[in-house]
């Protein structure tokens, strides 16, 4: 049965944004639909400033944008509805948006095989001839409408964070072992920690609103960088159906990570760092609960770094082991 013919599809759409809590607090309007392809338009608020020095959107905003567009992209590209999810995202910022200024994300879904759509777009500021951003982005297919298992959303009291630098990768290991600069890999965190850990905020108030908006606290240096903390709350919610996190505020979060990570790392710096590209791989859909994130740096040249961040919730599995020693 065929649900998008005449105004179905437009209905659907509007319906699909309506539904998803993060996209009605931002205030996301549905701009124009068609067979495969989709616009939105998220209105200019000063909360999305990232850089309140040069007046400048955070990426973040743009991700979650760039997510919910391509979404859409696919749903306007099926024939039949049936769940999906996204499998990757990746940003190009190819200039400043500027901030107090509305954003439009045009995306199509160019592919859409049995198991995966494959989408692109790009994001437009009006007044603008050129794109500040592209976005390429996989989804799956079919995906399972509940969980499997689930923590109920006022659970918040595990608190991981990173293993010792002698139980991670090194910054080569890591590079060679990842397909995208970004990554969410929870069995990269070994250790627990108690609900007591000492934080801070992570930017002085006003400095980066958007960063204020997400509420992210900031964990003591921990070996080879903080731990930064988002508190859950429910406009972060994507899919009200599981529930979870939108995938895009994981992008913000983790794109928020890393360059906090590199203001912490190098107390040098006259300015806050401007994302160049960004790309995540979802390895599953994230709770209504805390989010934590820590990052790496790959390598660091006198213009550019290259930065590997992971997030995860719930604290993973650990066990100790017992060496071999010489003289055994």
């Amino acid at each position: 049965m065929s649900i998008f013919t005449g105004n179905h599809r437009q209905a659907w759409a509007e319906a699909f944004i309506a539904g998803i809590p993060y996209a009605v607090a931002s205030g996301m309007t549905l701009v124009e639909t068609g067979p495969g392809h989709a616009s939105l338009l998220l209105p200019a608020r000063s909360t999305w400033t990232g850089d309140a020095e040069r007046q400048l959107i955070h990426p973040g905003c743009l991700s979650v944008l760039a997510d919910t567009a391509c979404g859409v992209a696919v749903g306007c590209a099926m024939d039949e509805l049936e769940p999906f999810a996204t499998l990757d995202l990746r940003m190009d910022y190819l200039r400043p948006p500027v901030a107090d200024t509305d954003l439009v994300c045009r995306a199509e879904c160019h592919r859409l095989s049995r198991s995966v759509a494959f989408v692109r777009g790009e994001l437009m500021q009006p007044g603008q001839s050129e794109p500040v951003a592209t976005v390429y982005a996989t989804f799956m297919r079919a995906t399972a409408a509940s969980r499997r298992k689930d923590l109920p959303a006022s659970d918040t009291s595990a608190q991981p964070s990173p293993a010792p630098a002698s139980a991670r990768p090194t910054p080569a290991q890591a590079a060679s072992s990842l397909m995208s600069p970004a990554s969410i890999e929870p069995s990269q965190v070994f250790v627990s920690r108690a609900a007591d850990v000492p934080e801070t905020l992570a930017v002085p108030p006003g400095r980066s609103p958007y960063v204020d908006f997400l509420n992210v606290h900031q964990q003591p240096q921990i070996d080879a960088g903080p731990v930064f903390r988002m508190p859950y709350k429910p406009e972060l919610i994507g899919n009200p159906v599981l529930p979870a996190l939108h995938g895009g505020i994981l992008a913000g979060f983790g794109e928020t990570a890393m360059i906090l990570h590199l203001l912490a790392t190098n107390p040098q710096l006259a300015g806050i760092p401007r994302s160049v590209d960004f790309a995540i791989a979802y390895m599953r859909s994230a709770k209504p609960i805390d989010t934590f994130a820590q990052s790496t740096t790959v390598r660091q040249g006198n213009r550019v770094a290259l930065v590997m961040v992971s997030l995860w919730q719930d604290d993973p599995s650990r066990g100790h082991f017992l060496m071999p020693r010489e003289d055994a």
